[in-house]
């Protein structure tokens, strides 16, 4: 593929894997050479027509700076411990629960640093949005004394699986009213509904036959649009009376009338404060439900009093007449640490 701006042949690796800056909405077809250079002598983006300004030490560019340096770099191995050993045909499978995989060169002493960056390239997923778990326990960049940790750290083997969930949006603390609005193409219904957990504990459902639970949480009922023929489910949230005891959010979608959801493409969600709704603050959709009675579209997180929102697209049975098999879904994530 030729890079947009210098017009060379280039591997899928030299071109960003995703645009510099979240005002850019354009497709990513400049080179990672083009894009820094073009930001650190002129402070805007590379593509044509976009005049977006971006600091040259923002996180994104010497992200992409780093890769550059490090593209054509192979980790080797010189000291392995009894029990840890990488050769070249080891790698470490990352897998999302969309079921979107990839394979990663496996090096133990490779940072996590290192590795999200590697994934970020396999994937197009921004390392600052990847929360990588290995068997429950979530792997940190960091040490508490701030040193880069690496894989060898949280005992990773070869040919083992890694899971990567990504951060979709970090709720900041002033905002309160917000919106969840989940989407499906016709033919007809689908429920969209709130499933509200402490810990592992269910605490309540928020959906279309039970729409005002709790004065925290509000379903708007069916909302039907015959022209473009597309259905909404939209559940208002209010997250400063949510009770302190909820810990957890999760947004499903399911099939209502049918065994499945292969009649209804792309469901979608996005999430936006309720003052602006043409701002939408972070979306997404899934085009592998097809014949899951449901699907899991995103966990929403606390932690020490700040709310996060992660894309799942987790696949699960059961319906909006039968929860069960969905809460023992999202319990399975909460122990796995989603």
């Amino acid at each position: 593929m030729a890079c947009i701006v210098c017009n060379e042949e280039k591997l899928s690796k030299e071109f960003a894997p995703y645009n510099a800056s979240d005002n850019c909405d354009h497709p990513c077809l400049t080179c990672l050479r083009c894009l820094v250079r073009s930001v650190v002598e002129s402070g805007k983006c590379a593509y044509p027509g976009c005049s977006q300004e971006i600091h040259n030490n923002c996180d994104v560019i010497v992200l992409f700076q780093d890769m550059l340096a490090k593209m054509f770099i192979s980790y080797e191995v010189t000291h392995s411990p009894k029990g840890v050993v990488a050769n070249d045909k080891s790698f470490v499978n990352v897998l999302c629960l969309t079921g979107n995989s990839a394979k990663i060169k496996y090096t133990p002493y490779m940072t996590v640093y290192d590795f999200k960056c590697h994934v970020s390239q396999a994937m197009r997923v921004n390392p600052k949005k990847q929360k990588i778990l290995y068997g429950d326990t979530e792997i940190e960049t960091y040490s508490p004394d701030n040193r880069l940790k690496t894989l060898a750290e949280y005992g990773v083997k070869p040919n083992t699986t890694i899971c990567m969930v990504r951060l979709l949006y970090s709720i900041s603390e002033d905002l309160n009213h917000v919106v969840f609005d989940l989407s499906w193409s016709f033919p007809d219904y689908l429920d969209a509904s709130c499933l509200m957990f402490s810990q592992t504990t269910f605490y309540q459902v928020c959906d279309y036959a039970n729409k005002n639970p709790h004065q925290c949480i509000a379903h708007s009922g069916d909302i039907m649009d015959n022209y473009h023929k597309m259905g909404h489910h939209k559940i208002d949230v209010s997250l400063h009376k949510i009770p302190p005891e909820v810990t957890h959010l999760f947004f499903t979608l399911s099939a209502w009338r049918r065994p499945n959801l292969a009649k209804y493409k792309d469901p979608s969600l996005q999430f936006y404060e309720a003052s602006r709704p043409v701002e939408s603050l972070c979306k997404t959709s899934f085009s592998h439900a097809n014949e899951s009675q449901a699907v899991i579209m995103c966990s929403v997180s606390r932690a020490n009093s700040k709310w996060t929102i992660y894309e799942l697209g987790k696949l699960t049975p059961g319906n909006a007449k039968r929860y069960d098999p969905i809460k023992e879904t999202i319990r399975d994530l909460i122990k796995s640490g989603m």
